[in-house]
């Protein structure tokens, strides 16, 4: 098994690197493999609405990691997003990256199991944490649970380290995303049958 974490952060190995890392550590102590895709400090090219994506599957621009990520994503198995908190949201590099990622493909998502976490000085956390977790609602991806909100608290990342709960938080994080993944490997029951979309326009 298999999961995609994506470090949303200009800092590679910063205060969500931390957060994913705790994560990422109970992850392979389960035997689950782990690929990380960095969006970086690089400019993120925002989804244009071209449509030029729904018959490939590909988004046009394709000179950044957006399509190479969702080859990785569709051999895997789970997915973890982590972002740092500007102005109560994620980053807008991660935004940008996330609406590219999905926007042609998430049905190839669809039962990959998800979740989101962020990391913040003080506030802001849960509403960033929400925006995240829309992608994975709209992908139909089962979402992971810790013992508390997935977000971790500090300015360094010593600072983090020094957030027991929070990296308990994570940990716990973990050892749901690999129970879940086992879970649903061992099940061999497949996914509900799709029913076509219904789609309702409130102008006419």
């Amino acid at each position: 098994m298999k999961v995609v974490i994506i470090n949303g952060s200009p800092h590679k190995k910063g205060c969500t690197y931390t957060a994913l890392a705790e994560v990422a550590g109970q992850l392979e102590a389960e035997g689950i493999e782990t690929v990380w895709v960095h969006v970086g400090a690089k400019p993120v090219q925002d989804c244009i609405a071209c449509g030029k994506c729904a018959p490939s599957g590909r988004c046009v621009f394709d000179d950044d990691q957006i399509n190479a990520t969702a080859d990785l994503l569709r051999e895997a198995d789970g997915l973890l997003v982590g972002s740092p908190v500007y102005y109560a949201g994620p980053s807008g590099a991660v935004c940008s990256f996330l609406d590219r990622l999905f926007y042609p493909c998430s049905g190839d998502y669809e039962g990959k199991v998800a979740a989101a976490v962020v990391s913040c000085r003080r506030a802001g956390s849960t509403a960033a944490l929400d925006r995240l977790n829309k992608y994975f609602n709209l992908g139909r991806m089962p979402q992971v649970n810790s013992q508390y909100w997935n977000m971790v608290h500090g300015n360094t990342p010593d600072e983090v380290r020094q957030d027991l709960e929070g990296l308990q938080i994570m940990r716990t994080l973990g050892r749901n995303m690999a129970w879940m993944l086992k879970s649903i490997e061992a099940g061999g029951i497949p996914r509900p049958e799709r029913e076509a979309t219904a789609r309702t326009n409130f102008i006419r």
